[in-house]
C-alpha cells in the first residue's frame, strides 16, 4: 500500500528501486487500464535517477557507464591475484611443518 501511495505521490525515494519499481508502474499501468510499456517509458524519463534506471532496457547506452577499470584498478587485481595464492601457499608450507607433515 505504501509503495502505491509513494507511486501516486511521485515519491520515488520510498519506492523499491530498480526493476521492482518498473514492475510496480508496469502492474500499476495495467489494472488501469495505460498501455505497460509506455508508461514505464514515460516513468523513466520522467525520474533518470538511478535507484529507478539502473538494469533498464529503456536508458539511453550513454547513460550507463561501460568504462573499463582504470590502469590503476587493473594492476591492483593482478597483483592481488598474485599475491593471495602466494600468501596462502607460504601460510599452508608453514603449517605443515608445524604439523611435522
Amino acid at each position: 500500500m505504501r509503495a502505491l501511495e509513494a507511486l501516486e505521490r511521485n515519491d520515488i525515494s520510498r519506492l523499491p528501486g530498480g526493476i521492482y519499481s518498473r514492475g510496480l508502474v508496469r502492474a500499476y499501468a495495467e489494472q488501469i487500464g495505460a498501455d505497460p510499456e509506455t508508461t514505464i517509458q514515460d516513468f523513466i524519463a520522467r525520474f533518470p535517477d538511478a535507484s529507478v534506471t539502473n538494469g533498464s532496457p529503456y536508458t539511453r547506452s550513454e547513460e550507463i557507464n561501460t568504462d573499463p577499470p582504470s590502469q590503476f584498478a587493473r594492476r591492483v587485481m593482478i597483483a592481488l591475484a598474485i599475491i593471495i595464492p602466494i600468501a596462502l601457499l607460504i601460510g599452508l608450507t608453514l603449517l605443515a611443518r608445524r604439523m611435522g607433515w
